[in-house]
C-alpha cells in the first residue's frame, strides 16, 4: 500500500451506519463508518457499475443500490460468490483530516 495518502474530507464527514463517495485521482471510493471505523472501497459495482457508496449499510454489508449485491466493506468481497471483490484502499484520520490511499491494498 502507498504512503501518499490524500485529504478528502474532514474527521467525521461520513456518519456512523452511513457511506460517503469521493473522487482520489480516477478512482471513485467509498468510505463507510462502521460503529466507528472506517472502511474504504472501491465505489463501483462489479456487476453493472452501481454506486457501491449509495447503497443500504446494513452491519459490515453495503447492497448495490442496484441490484442489492452484498459486498462486505471490510474485505470488499461479495458475499455470494465470495470469491468476486472489489478493491479495498487504506482510510485514516489524522490531524481533523480523512485521508484515503489512492492505491488499492493487497
Amino acid at each position: 500500500m502507498s504512503d501518499d495518502f490524500v485529504r478528502v474530507a474532514e474527521a467525521g464527514a461520513v456518519p456512523v451506519g452511513k457511506g460517503r463517495i469521493y473522487q482520489v485521482g480516477r478512482r471513485s471510493i467509498a468510505v463507510f463508518n462502521v460503529e466507528g471505523e472506517l472502511h474504504a472501497i472501491d465505489n463501483i459495482c462489479p456487476h453493472v457499475g452501481g454506486p457501491l457508496g449509495e447503497g443500504q449499510l446494513e452491519g459490515t454489508t453495503i447492497y448495490c443500490p442496484w441490484h442489492q449485491w452484498p459486498f462486505d466493506v471490510t474485505t470488499g468481497c461479495l458475499e455470494r460468490p465470495p470469491d468476486m471483490k472489489v478493491a479495498r484502499f487504506g482510510v485514516k484520520v489524522e490531524g481533523g483530516d480523512l485521508l484515503l490511499s489512492p492505491t488499492p491494498q493487497e
